[in-house]
C-alpha cells in the first residue's frame, strides 16, 4: 500500500496541471512537501475594533451596516465598487477593484463583518477586505503563505484544509514517547494542525515549538551520525610521530604566535598523533593567521613522509600562498608545486608526475587539484581554505586522492560558537578568537554621498602618500532602474578625478585570465586604485592597502561589510573603511553603527544573524545543510540547546537508532540525508 503522504499533489480535488506546476516550483510534490508548507505570516482577524479605535495601517475585523453602494465601470479592465461602513463610532469608505460580483451581496443597511488593512485618508478605507455576515469566518487566526502568481492564499489554505480533514492521512509520529514526555512536546499531529489552522495563540505556539525542537533534532542526530561514522569507521588517519619540521617552521617565523594560534596547532597535532583521521573545521576572522596554522600542518605532514594538498578558490589566491609558502617550506627540505587552471600542456604533466612519484611533497592550487588526472603518492593532508567557496562534493572529491587522509577546513566568516558546533556538528571545531600584535584598528566611517567628495579628496592623499586604494561597488554596469553605483561608472568618473595614477576595474563577468592580470598588478603595487565588485571579498594579501571605500554600502550585509573591511589593516599601517550609506531605514542605520563601533567579527556574525536571520546569513545549502522551515537558529536558540542535548541523549541510548521507537527517526533522517548532501 502507498503511504498516503506520498500522494502527488496534482492528484488532490480542484488541482489540476497548471496549479500542480505551480506547487511544484515551491518544492511540493506530494503530500507531505504540503503539510510541511509551513505558513510565513498569520493574519488574526479576531481582533475586533470600532471604527473610531483603528489606527492607520494596521489589519482588523470591523462589524458594520453598509450604505450608499455605487457600482462603476472605469475603462475596460477596471471595475470599482464602493460603499460606506458605518458603526455607532464613526464612518469609513471600502473599495473593491474588478470584484463587481460583490454587487449583489451587499444590501443597503444589511450588517458584515469585515477584514482588511486601513488607510487614511479624510477617513478612513479598506481596499478589497474580505466580508461575511458569519461572524465564525471571523474569530480565526488565518495562515499566510510564500506563494507565486499561479497560486492564491486562498488555493493554499483551501488544499491544506481538505487534506487535514482528509481520514486518510496516517500523521506518523517521529518522535519517542519518552522524548515528547520529557520536553513536554504535542503530538506531531497537532502540531501541524495547529501551525496551519492555530485555533488561538497559545495553540500555535505549543505547535510552533514541536516543529523548531523536531527539526533541531533531526539535524543534530543527522551531523551527530555522520562524526560517529567518521570515528568508528575503522579508518586509519596516518599517525604522525615526528614534529621536528613542524618546529622549525614556526622557529623561523618572523612573529610570534598568538595563544590562540598556539592551542589550535596542539589541537591538530593531538588529531595527527590519534593515528585517526581528523575533520576539523578552522575558523577565525580575516588576518588572524589561519595560513600559518595550516603551514605548520603541512611542514609536520611531510616532516613525516606525506603529502599535503592546499585548495584555494582562486588562482590569484591560490598563487599568493604559494608564493608565501614556497621559499619557506625550501628551507625545511619541503618541495612545493603549485597547479591551477593557467598551468597547460607539458608543464601540467611534469606537476602531475611529481606528485604521483612523491617527488612533490605539497601541491598548492585550486579545483584544478581535484581533477581525474590528478594523483598522489601518499597524500594524508588535505586543507580548504574559504570553504563556503567550494561545493561538498568538490571537499569530497580531494579527500578521495588518499586513504582516508586529515582534513582541515578554515573558513573567514566568524560564526558564534555555540551555532558553529550546531551547524558543523560533523565537524571538531578550532577557534582563532585573537588578533597578531601590532595590528592597528580599522578605524571605520559611515558617510552620506553629500561627503562623497572628501572621501574622493582623502583617497588622493592616501595614494599619493604611497598607499593603495579599493573601491567596491554593489553594481557592474549602470541601470536606468537603479539608483545602485556601478564599477563602470566610478572607473569612468575616478579615471578623470585621479587622472595622475593609474586606475583599474574588476568584477566577476570579466574572464579569470583578466582578473588575473589585474588584482597582479594591484598586488604588486602597478594600481594604485582598484574599482570592483565584491570579487575582492576573498582576494590577495595587499599590505599596502589602507583604504576601502565601499558604495551602497546600505546594500551589503554586516558579514559581507566586514570581510570588505579585512581587505585592508593587513600591515603596521593605519588603515581606513569608508562607507557611504545611501539608505534611509533603521535597518541600514543599524548595520553602519555596528561596523563603526565593531572590529569583532564573532561579534558582527551575531549581529547579522540577529538582522538578516540564519537563512541568508549562513547560505545554508552552501554548507550542505538545509534551509529550515520554521526554526530561526538565532530566535531559538533555547528550543536548539534541548534538542541537542536530547540528540546525544538519544545516540548514547541507541547510537544506530534501531529500537523500534526510534524507527521513525531514522526514515526521517534518511530523506533527509536522500535530499541534501550532508
Amino acid at each position: 500500500m502507498i503511504d498516503y503522504a506520498e500522494k502527488e499533489i496534482r492528484y488532490l480535488k480542484g488541482i489540476g496541471p497548471r496549479r500542480s506546476e505551480a506547487f511544484q516550483i515551491l518544492g511540493i510534490e506530494n503530500i507531505r512537501d504540503l503539510l510541511n508548507y509551513y505558513p510565513r505570516n498569520y493574519e488574526d482577524r479576531s481582533i475586533i475594533k470600532n471604527i473610531s479605535e483603528i489606527e492607520t495601517g494596521e489589519k482588523v475585523t470591523v462589524y458594520c451596516m453598509v450604505s450608499n453602494i455605487e457600482s462603476r465601470r472605469i475603462r475596460k479592465n477596471l471595475h470599482i465598487l464602493k460603499a460606506v461602513l458605518s458603526d455607532e463610532t464613526g464612518y469609513m469608505n471600502v473599495i473593491w477593484f474588478n470584484q463587481d460580483y460583490y454587487y449583489k451581496k451587499l444590501k443597503d443597511g444589511n450588517k458584515f463583518w469585515f477584514f482588511g488593512r486601513v488607510e487614511r485618508k479624510t477617513i478612513p478605507q479598506m481596499i478589497n477586505p474580505i466580508f461575511s455576515d458569519v461572524f465564525e469566518d471571523f474569530a480565526i487566526i488565518v495562515p499566510v503563505y510564500k506563494k507565486n502568481k499561479d497560486l492564491t492564499q486562498n488555493i493554499f489554505r483551501k488544499t491544506i484544509a481538505s487534506v487535514l480533514k482528509e481520514n486518510n492521512y496516517r500523521f506518523a509520529e517521529i518522535l519517542p514517547k519518552s522524548i515528547m514526555d520529557d520536553y513536554g512536546l504535542v503530538s506531531f499531529e497537532e502540531a501541524v494542525r495547529n501551525i496551519h489552522f492555530p485555533k488561538n495563540n497559545d495553540a500555535f505556539y505549543i505547535a510552533r515549538e514541536r516543529l523548531v525542537f523536531q527539526e533541531f533534532l533531526l539535524l543534530q542526530v543527522s551531523l551527530l551520525i555522520i562524526k560517529n561514522k567518521h570515528q568508528n569507521k575503522g579508518l586509519k588517519g596516518a599517525a604522525y610521530k615526528n614534529f621536528n619540521k613542524g618546529n622549525a617552521y614556526l622557529d623561523n617565523l618572523e612573529f610570534e604566535l598568538t595563544g590562540a594560534q598556539k592551542k589550535v596547532i596542539s589541537e591538530i597535532r593531538s588529531d595527527f598523533k590519534s593515528g585517526k583521521p581528523m575533520h576539523r573545521l578552522l575558523q577565525g576572522d580575516v588576518g588572524s593567521g589561519k595560513t600559518a596554522v595550516a603551514a605548520t600542518a603541512i611542514s609536520d605532514t611531510c616532516g613525516n613522509g606525506y603529502q599535503a594538498a592546499f585548495m584555494a578558490p582562486t588562482e590569484i589566491l591560490a598563487k599568493q600562498h604559494y608564493h608565501n609558502l614556497k621559499d619557506e617550506f625550501m628551507k625545511l627540505g619541503i618541495s612545493t608545486v603549485y597547479l591551477g587552471g593557467d598551468i597547460k600542456g607539458g608543464e601540467k604533466r611534469e606537476i602531475y608526475n611529481l606528485l604521483e612519484n612523491g617527488e612533490a611533497d605539497v601541491v598548492i592550487g585550486t579545483h584544478a587539484l581535484i581533477q581525474d588526472s590528478v594523483s598522489f603518492s601518499n597524500l594524508a593532508l588535505v586543507i580548504t581554505d574559504e570553504q563556503h567557496r567550494f561545493g561538498v562534493e568538490q571537499r569530497k572529491a580531494l579527500a578521495k586522492k588518499g586513504e582516508s587522509p586529515h582534513s582541515l577546513i578554515l573558513t573567514a566568516t566568524p560564526i558564534p560558537r555555540t551555532l558553529a558546533l550546531i551547524l558543523y556538528g560533523d565537524l571538531d571545531i578550532s577557534i582563532i578568537d585573537e588578533m597578531p600584535p601590532g595590528r592597528k584598528s580599522i578605524e571605520t566611517y559611515a558617510v552620506s554621498p553629500d561627503k562623497r567628495r572628501r572621501v574622493l579628496d582623502f583617497a588622493g592623499k592616501r595614494i599619493k602618500a604611497g598607499f593603495q586604494v579599493y573601491y567596491v561597488c554593489p553594481r557592474i554596469e549602470e541601470d536606468d532602474n537603479s539608483e545602485l553605483i556601478s564599477v563602470e561608472s566610478i572607473y569612468e568618473e575616478l579615471k578623470n578625478y585621479f587622472s595622475e595614477f593609474r586606475i583599474d576595474m574588476i568584477h566577476g563577468r570579466m574572464k579569470t585570465s583578466e582578473k588575473d592580470v589585474v588584482m597582479n598588478k594591484f598586488y604588486e603595487g602597478t594600481t594604485k586604485l582598484l574599482v570592483s565588485t565584491t570579487v575582492v571579498e576573498v582576494g590577495v594579501n595587499v599590505p599596502s592597502a589602507t583604504l576601502m571605500i565601499i558604495e551602497n554600502a546600505e546594500r551589503f550585509g554586516l558579514a559581507q561589510l566586514h570581510q570588505l573591511r579585512g581587505r585592508v589593516g593587513r600591515a603596521s599601517d593605519q588603515s581606513y573603511c569608508i562607507m557611504i550609506n545611501r539608505g534611509t531605514g533603521d535597518v541600514a542605520r543599524r548595520r553602519m553603527e555596528i561596523m563603526a563601533s565593531s572590529t569583532d567579527g564573532f561579534y558582527i556574525s551575531e549581529q547579522d544573524l540577529v538582522i538578516r536571520g540564519p537563512g541568508e546569513f549562513f547560505g545554508t545549502r552552501q554548507h550542505g545543510i538545509p534551509e529550515f522551515k520554521i526554526a530561526n537558529i538565532y530566535q531559538d536558540m533555547a528550543i536548539l540547546k534541548k534538542a541537542q542535548s536530547a540528540a546525544l541523549r538519544l545516540l548514547k541510548d541507541d547510537p544506530m537508532l534501531r529500537l523500534e521507537e526510534n524507527a521513525n527517526i531514522m526514515v526521517e533522517i534518511n530523506r533527509l540525508m536522500d535530499k541534501y548532501t550532508m
